[in-house]
């Protein structure tokens, strides 16, 4: 299984309720009486309404707009074209609350409880577009081999100061020293302990909505940190995720700092990733199948290896949506630029670590932390997947550094969307719905950044040219 170690325990903690009539008297032990109902839309935004505790148990069902899938994160929605048509009505879809998702919101003023819901359209099928269902997708894919996917997501993170005007860069904030960072302190236990107030709270609120951290540290940038999560079913860990970006930005703005998962937020600094190690376990036996019964590398294990070669450049749109995320791909930087793969080497975009027969795993190095963590799984697994089934073979490990490596991963959002969109494989297993409609929302983020003159432009044109 995907554990970081082999002594280590998936996350088992069940978040959270079984059903209506449990929700009602946890509700009610704990005097709750405000609901956010919430669903992540394409970038991974909680989309939904707050509503008192007894309109949620009034009816069965929530209703939503169609159109907060088809957002983008400017707010603007895209132009219909050839592949890509809105809803002409904009009518509603059914939000069925999921209730092992039941938590509290701990930093709120007045007792309140969150819940994640699904999508469905009116007459009972699953919102195609919509990103928890995507994932749902996926994992029944493996299923119906008799398979189970386990993750573990690994996600970074900068502190900042307060920026209120996107006009100026940000600045790492001030510690309780009185000073901000100036120097790379990867795994710092110093630095980390500039915050210990914050990070207090984030552990606090982790704890008050059943969140568990497996370790919190320093990485490369200055106050940018690292919190891991404990393995486990993929639905589960993209909630906690999603849930968990959520938790640091609150825990952050009661310290008077920003928390930004931007892949590339300041110029100087190392980019933030969103790494996922990735197995595959038998739903009968619970044996990883990455490893035979001698504990040697199955045909399996290769294969996904093989599948996420060739197929993450075509789904790197989902694992760096925004023009942003290519800015933290730089040669010679702790991103990967490449799909290489090798055991326990850090400058490829696949790694396997160490590990005993039962926690083999691939590490994706791939995506960035600005991803939808539901979209990123999906797409990684997908891959993997498409591997197995096609019985792909990988090429051969690399033995030292891929960073000299020529490009292996599209350059810009432009190139990644086209290549989703010509991947035959990947529109029939997410569906043509859901490609046109996510490469729509990202041409349209595009054509709105194209409108803005960036400071390089003033800079070296303005008297130049």
């Amino acid at each position: 299984m995907a554990s970081k170690a082999d002594e280590e325990t998936p996350a088992r903690r069940v978040r959270g309720v079984q059903s209506i009539e449990e929700a009602r008297l946890w509700l009610s032990e704990r005097g709750i009486e405000d609901i956010e109902c919430v669903t992540p839309d394409q970038a991974g935004v909680a989309r939904g309404k707050l509503m008192p505790a007894d309109k949620f148990f009034s009816g069965p069902t929530m209703s939503l707009p169609s159109s907060i899938f088809t957002q983008t994160i400017t707010g603007e929605y895209p132009e219909e074209d050839e592949g890509f048509r809105h809803d002409p009505n904009d009518g509603d879809i059914i939000m069925r609350p999921d209730f092992t998702t039941l938590a509290a919101v701990p930093w709120a003023s007045d007792p309140t409880a969150q819940i994640i819901h699904d999508a469905f359209t009116r007459d009972g099928r699953p919102v195609e577009i919509a990103p928890r269902q995507l994932l749902k997708r996926i994992m029944g894919l493996y299923d119906r081999q008799g398979w189970k996917a386990v993750v573990a997501p690994e996600v970074e993170f900068y502190l900042v100061k307060p920026n209120t005007d996107p006009d100026y860069p940000l600045e790492p904030p001030v510690g309780r020293s009185g000073r901000s960072e100036t120097g790379h302190q990867s795994y710092s236990i110093q630095a980390v302990n500039e915050f210990d107030d914050l990070f207090d709270d984030i552990y606090d609120y982790s704890e008050a909505q059943g969140l568990e951290i497996d370790t919190l540290i320093h990485e490369e940038g200055a106050a940018q940190m690292e919190i891991n999560l404990l393995h486990g079913d993929p639905l589960q860990l993209a909630d906690q995720v999603f849930l968990f970006k959520r938790t640091i930005r609150e825990a952050a703005l009661r310290h008077n700092m920003y928390a930004t998962f931007m892949a590339k937020p300041m110029s100087r600094e190392p980019g933030s990733a969103m790494h996922i190690h990735q197995s595959v376990v038998d739903l009968e036996t619970g044996r990883n199948i990455f490893s035979d019964a001698e504990g040697r590398a199955t045909p399996e294990f290769f294969q996904f290896i093989a599948g996420q070669q060739k197929y993450l450049p075509a789904v790197m749109c989902m694992l760096a949506p925004y023009v942003n995320s290519y800015r933290r791909l730089a040669r010679h930087t702790a991103a990967p630029i490449n799909v290489h793969w090798g055991y326990d080497n850090r400058t490829v975009g696949l790694r396997v670590p160490n590990s005993g027969p039962q926690a083999r795993r691939v590490e994706n190095r791939v995506p960035s932390s600005d991803a939808n963590p539901y979209l990123a799984m999906a797409a990684s697994l997908a891959a993997g997947y498409l591997g197995i089934q096609e019985g792909l073979s990988p090429e051969d490990p690399i033995d030292g550094s891929a960073r000299g490596l020529p490009f292996g991963l599209p350059r810009g959002l432009l190139e990644a969307l086209a290549l989703f969109e010509e991947a035959e494989e990947l529109v029939e297993i997410f569906g043509k719905a859901f490609v046109s409609t996510y490469r729509a929302i990202k041409q349209t983020e595009y054509e709105t950044f194209m409108r803005v003159i960036s400071s390089w432009e003033r800079e070296h044109l303005l008297l130049s040219v």
